[in-house]
């Protein structure tokens, strides 16, 4: 890779953004985290940002505000990213679900669809419990329906698509990179 040169050269890889969306589990967070760190891009956490921001869990927001008041502030967190550049932002699951969303992701960088299978995300989130979606539903089967019903708008919101099944960060990282530099 050519991060060496870049980093002599003061030159940025990747000066637009990139943004990691998909299911819940599926490894945005672990994704988005260890390529900011490889490439000198600023990691953004979505949920634990919007979380500070509000000062409460993304379940009590849901709980006392509801769902449309959240991803409001989904799509007033991501206005504020989009005037920037360099960053590598893992979104919420519902983040490509409004076209606003999308629209302003793919204006202001590339959009990445990090995919794993129901068994994978399973096993990933059985043991969380700020997954509000997914309270009183966490069996593959549940999993395998909401993932089926979100995988049309990720892929029509998506410049490419990784599969993180059975593949180290580093893989996955060395995929990324590759797609992303096109």
């Amino acid at each position: 890779m050519c991060r060496e040169k870049a980093e002599r050269t003061g030159e940025k890889l990747f000066p637009r953004n990139l943004f990691f969306i998909g299911f819940m589990g599926c490894g945005k967070s672990t994704i988005s985290g260890k390529f900011g760190e490889l490439f000198s891009m600023e990691q953004v956490e979505m949920d634990e940002r919007i979380e500070e921001q509000a000062g409460m869990k993304i379940s009590e927001i849901f709980r006392v505000h509801g769902e449309k008041a959240f991803r409001d502030m989904e799509t007033e967190f991501l206005r504020g990213l989009c005037c920037r550049g360099g960053l590598a932002v893992s979104c919420g699951g519902g983040v490509p679900l409004r076209k606003e969303n999308v629209e302003l992701m793919k204006n202001s960088g590339k959009v990445i669809f990090l995919t794993a299978s129901p068994q994978t995300i399973y096993e990933r989130v059985k043991g969380s419990s700020d997954r509000p979606l997914l309270e009183g539903k966490k069996n593959t089967d549940a999993i395998r329906e909401m993932i089926e019903i979100r995988r049309p708008i990720y892929e029509a919101a998506a410049d490419f698509r990784i599969s993180t099944d059975g593949k180290s960060i580093e893989e996955i990282c060395r995929e990324v990179y590759e797609q992303a530099r096109r």
